[in-house]
């Protein structure tokens, strides 16, 4: 008998895997040996796997396998995930494409086509974790919009509302203008970006005289609605009382005084922009000031925007920057090195924007996790010096954005019947909610 001197893989792992699944060798039903079960990180079905993925899934095949040598009642349960934002975003890509826009689509119009897209790349996914061999219990295999999964998903809302874990409220959140959605902190990254900082002189009312703030963020000068010095400045102490101008605006707004600002950083003067920063808006309700929302939902100016309006934000900037110069109030400008925050799923710039979402309280959640890793030693982290990050995150928590603007996804249980901000019904279905 004569070997070859080339390894026929396709021949031989083709072989012995339709071997092991035709004599269901992967099949796992529960008895009275020691249980050791894997649930598979679902891969989203955002498109094919990657390196990444072959990596972690060989573990995993390499743990159950192990198991099963053991004599372990081994079960590994394979699926995919549905991914919400990020498989929305490609099917949006996918139909531009197409030629067809998500807007003059219905949502169950816009739904079936998510649908076609799991269809093709759901299959996709799982041919090819066959075919590193994976030993998955292919007759349990779950997907997350699976109709039980979506049951489940509800009842459990349904559960911490009750409990009140779930609530509706009015915060600053992320928000995504290319998906046009809001997004949880973890899903956004910050990047190291190169800007211009931008110097403008805002003229006091009745006066010849001048203050200057800096502003990475020009285009948002049009919803400004305070000028803060800290108290402690001996620089602006006569500007107490005082009003001055927002440039292009023509606005009069007050000039006040917070121990907010840092004497020591720039100019020692802050536009404060209630609607789009979060440390701006906490000012401005401790000094009742006018809150203006300048951007629509696709991050274009609104109606604030005067003649800028229904320009993108970028495009806004330059011109209200050209304009500034051409008026000469801009007094400089310098190159600054910061950090920006980015969408994970579609890597558009975040827009911070105040609305009302659904939120799940996490303080309560942070303290049994924190117990059963640094006290308990329930769970333990390797290396150990994870620890203290473990500990930074979990006691710096904050409350949880859980709801999206999406289509598709998990539809959050909250039957609206009214226009006041209570006006809704928590409940199974909406035959339960009437």
């Amino acid at each position: 008998m004569s070997i070859s001197s080339n390894y026929n893989f396709k021949n031989i792992e083709d072989k012995w895997y339709s071997y092991w699944i035709k004599n269901n060798f992967f099949h796992s039903q529960p008895d009275k040996r020691e249980p050791y079960t894997i649930v598979i990180p679902p891969p989203n079905i955002t498109g094919i796997l990657h390196m990444g993925h072959m990596l972690n899934n060989t573990i995993q095949d390499i743990l159950i396998r192990r198991a099963r040598l053991l004599g372990k009642n081994a079960c590994w349960i394979p699926g995919t995930d549905h991914a919400s934002i990020a498989t929305e975003a490609k099917v949006v890509e996918s139909l531009k494409e197409k030629g067809i826009e998500k807007n003059d689509l219905s949502r169950n119009e816009f739904i079936k086509h998510a649908w076609d897209w799991k269809g093709k790349y759901g299959d996709i996914i799982l041919d090819q974790l066959k075919k590193i061999g994976c030993s998955c219990d292919w007759d349990r295999t779950r997907f997350t919009l699976d109709e039980d999964m979506n049951k489940s998903v509800i009842s459990v809302f349904i559960d911490l509302y009750n409990k009140g874990l779930i609530y509706r409220g009015y915060r600053m959140i992320n928000w995504d203008p290319k998906a046009q959605t809001t997004l949880s902190d973890e899903e956004v990254n910050y990047i190291e970006k190169r800007d211009l900082l931008y110097y403008v002189k805002y003229k006091i009312e009745g006066e010849e005289d001048y203050v200057t703030i800096a502003t990475t963020r020009p285009e948002t000068i049009l919803g400004d609605t305070a000028i803060c010095v800290n108290s402690k400045d001996d620089r602006y102490k006569k500007l107490k009382g005082k009003h001055a101008i927002v440039p292009i605006a023509e606005r009069k707004v007050p000039i006040i005084f917070d121990d907010y600002v840092d004497i020591e950083y720039g100019t020692g003067c802050l536009k404060i922009t209630p609607a789009h920063d979060i440390n701006d808006k906490l000012i401005g309700d401790r000094h009742d000031l006018q809150f203006i929302d300048i951007f629509n939902d696709d991050a274009t100016l609104n109606k604030h925007g005067l003649h800028h309006q229904g320009k993108d934000r970028f495009k806004a900037r330059k011109d209200i920057v050209l304009e500034l110069d051409k008026l000469g109030i801009l007094e400089k400008q310098e190159e600054i090195t910061h950090n920006v925050g980015i969408s994970e799923r579609t890597n558009e710039i975040i827009e911070p924007k105040f609305s009302n979402q659904w939120f799940l309280k996490m303080d309560n959640l942070a303290k049994p996790a924190i117990n059963s890793v640094l006290a308990e030693n329930e769970i333990k982290l390797y290396p150990k010096k994870f620890e203290k990050t473990f500990k930074h995150w979990m006691e710096n928590i904050r409350d949880w954005n859980i709801s999206r603007q999406l289509y598709w996804g998990h539809q959050i249980p909250a039957y609206f019947y009214g226009n006041e901000k209570d006006d809704f019904v928590i409940a199974q279905d909406i035959e339960k909610a009437i």
